[in-house]
């Protein structure tokens, strides 16, 4: 993600109809609008592979997967991001054109120049969804997923992830090498 020199500020409304009629991407926190950088090609690839394996599983279930260009709204007045991958099973989500606001599970694959933002505030602004269960960081420097899963008594809990990746929020399981399949490491470059 990266700030546009001459920083715009507008409401919830203005920014969603204004998006809409750009080109790029922008995320949307506390009135600032913020273009986003494309990824590089290990990171739609382990996002991609998750989505796919998701997809397959929730195939029938009344859940909606979402890639790259879905937005996740925290509220109707923002903030706006765009996780690599999330579903909701929420039925106030199905007719989504704009914005899902009821995901279970979002997932950001990280990169060095968002890792520290994933982590931190992004992470505060998810917090905030009501309905959130996991919130799950894939690395592209090893094989090392990491699931915060808000538990019984409202603590979000670190679960990590080198086998196998369980993600309870909508009852799935596969190999972590599945995520990782054809993904080039940080490492191996």
């Amino acid at each position: 993600m990266i700030a546009i020199p001459d920083r715009l500020y507008m409401t919830p409304h203005q920014y969603l109809d204004w998006e809409e009629q750009q080109e790029l991407k922008y995320e949307y926190i506390a009135g600032e609008v913020i273009a986003m950088t494309g990824g590089t090609i290990p990171h739609n690839d382990a996002a991609f592979n998750l989505a796919a394996a998701l997809k397959n599983h929730l195939r029938g279930k009344g859940c909606k997967v979402q890639i790259a260009d879905g937005k996740v709204g925290i509220s109707e007045q923002g903030s706006f991001h765009y996780p690599d991958v999330m579903v909701s099973c929420d039925q106030r989500d199905r007719k989504a054109k704009k914005a899902i606001y009821y995901p279970c599970l979002i997932v950001e694959v990280l990169s060095p120049g968002t890792e520290r933002f994933d982590r931190g505030r992004k992470f505060q602004n998810y917090r905030q969804i009501a309905t959130l269960q996991e919130y799950v960081l894939i690395s592209l420097e090893q094989k090392i997923i990491e699931c915060f899963r808000l538990n019984e008594r409202g603590v979000w809990e670190l679960h990590t992830y080198t086998d196998e990746l369980e993600l309870t929020s909508v009852n799935f399981r596969c190999a972590v090498d599945a995520v990782y399949e054809d993904v080039l490491l940080g490492e191996e470059e």
